[in-house]
């Protein structure tokens, strides 16, 4: 993880990264509003006004043309919803999609039936036909998440499905170590894959610069994402940072609030809850301390560009390589976080990651640095709202507060779920299924938002 975790217990030093300071909440509404005309996937994801700050990390740090990223951001959120469609009519039979190209102009979509290349193709989408679907790429992965239980994995430090390539593989510093893992999960000649290389994910403890939390008195991290739970505001940040009841203070060392849950390892999410003189926004602190707000947390597809703001090295981006990946950290393994190619260094940990204006996550670990590069893992956002029962605070008000511990299985659709891509909701008698992941919100229901539910 990006940050120190402390000998006692997990209260890591670090100082996390983009501290985002809280400034200003209304309490939203509960009443859904009336639905509105149907927007195109940009449009209900704001990928059509992205803010200057994104536009010009992503310029610098992906080598793009003056309006590539403004392209790349409209067509990756036109993307999604076209994988999410093609999700759910391919069923079983689906085995991932991503992206490609300078400007995610390139959707491909993988099946395991060369009957569905022309629906795929219809969609304006290149067709993959492969041997595994991607249920049976992530029971492999399973496995090696059992085996690793109670195993050392300091060898084997990250482990994932290669969604491209149709195969899961286990990165490891030497090809034995990787060979005993994978006999251990018993899958010897099952087509596990075997990446060699000597780095390993670690927490980054450096206590340099920006806005930031400081936790008993000692430890100090960065605020990720401002959320609510019901009248209570607070903030997410990574697990690493704190025990449940520890205390926090702000940048400024002004009494702050408390940590309420915090998960590490298995996970590495925790919330704090903060006292009446600090308040919730939907910024994040970008580049030359300018701020960009947060307008949703629609999970992005492999191969979309992303940015992270940290308070050592500041704002930069990069691409998704892979979600539901597991990471062996010396203090313990984390799985189902994202990799990236975003680069870090000791200091960036707990803060924010975003794709144009969704949430994405908060930083976990990684290796490398931002002069030769590197890479870093994210804990996803969806989970820590669902596990937690918090609401993301975005630049539009919404209404609806989760029940703790709810997944998004609800019969009625209802602002405040976190709904995972295929599942189903009833909303105003008409059924609906969900094409991307994301936390609901008051204007964002199913009749009036195609990029996120299709009519069933």
């Amino acid at each position: 993880m990006l940050g120190r975790h402390m000998a006692a217990g997990r209260r890591a030093a670090l100082t996390a990264l983009g501290a985002l300071v809280l400034t200003g909440v209304t309490t939203a509404a509960t009443a859904a509003p009336p639905p509105a005309p149907a927007s195109t996937a940009a449009q209900t994801l704001g990928a059509d006004r992205p803010s200057a700050a994104v536009v010009r990390a992503m310029e610098r740090d992906l080598k793009l043309k003056p309006g590539q990223a403004a392209e790349r951001l409209v067509n990756e959120a036109e993307a999604g919803a076209r994988a999410g469609r093609l999700r759910n009519s391919l069923g079983k039979r689906f085995a991932g999609a991503w992206l490609r190209g300078a400007t995610s102009a390139e959707l491909a979509v993988a099946t395991t039936d060369a009957g569905d290349v022309p629906a795929i193709q219809a969609q304006g989408a290149k067709a993959v036909v492969v041997k595994r679907p991607l249920s049976e790429l992530k029971a492999v992965k399973e496995r090696l998440d059992k085996a690793a239980t109670g195993a050392n994995t300091r060898d084997t430090p990250v482990w994932y499905v290669d969604v491209p390539t149709n195969r899961v593989v286990v990165q490891a510093v030497k090809r034995s170590a990787a060979t005993a893992f994978i006999k251990a999960a018993g899958l010897e000649g099952k087509g596990v894959a075997v990446r060699v290389s000597a780095t390993r994910p670690r927490l980054l403890a450096d206590l340099v610069g920006g806005e930031a939390y400081y936790i008993e008195g000692t430890a100090r991290c960065s605020i990720g994402f401002s959320v609510t739970k019901d009248t209570q505001q607070g903030f997410a940040s990574a697990g690493h940072c704190g025990n449940a009841d520890d205390t926090t203070t702000g940048f400024n060392m002004a009494n702050q609030g408390s940590f309420e849950a915090s998960t590490f390892p298995g996970k590495d999410m925790s919330w704090v809850s903060v006292n009446s003189d600090w308040t919730a926004t939907p910024d994040v602190k970008g580049e030359g301390g300018q701020r960009t707000q947060v307008t949703g947390s629609v999970q992005a597809l492999i191969g979309a560009s992303i940015c992270r703001s940290g308070s050592t090295t500041g704002w930069h981006c990069g691409t998704i390589e892979q979600h539901d990946t597991s990471v062996s950290y010396s203090e313990g393994t984390v799985d189902g976080v994202t990799e990236t190619t975003v680069c870090a260094e000791p200091g960036d940990s707990g803060g924010p990651y975003i794709s144009g204006s969704q949430a994405q996550g908060v930083t976990s670990g990684g290796s490398g640095d931002c002069t030769d590069g590197g890479t870093t893992f994210y804990q996803p956002i969806n989970p820590v709202l669902s596990d937690f029962g918090l609401v993301l605070k975005t630049a539009a008000a919404q209404g609806g507060s989760p029940a703790p511990g709810d997944n998004g299985t609800a019969a009625t659709w209802s602002a405040g779920h976190v709904y995972e891509a295929g599942a189903t909701v009833t909303h105003a008698g008409v059924r609906y299924q969900c094409l991307q992941s994301h936390q609901a919100q008051g204007k964002w229901a199913p009749g009036s938002t195609p990029a996120l539910w299709q009519r069933m």
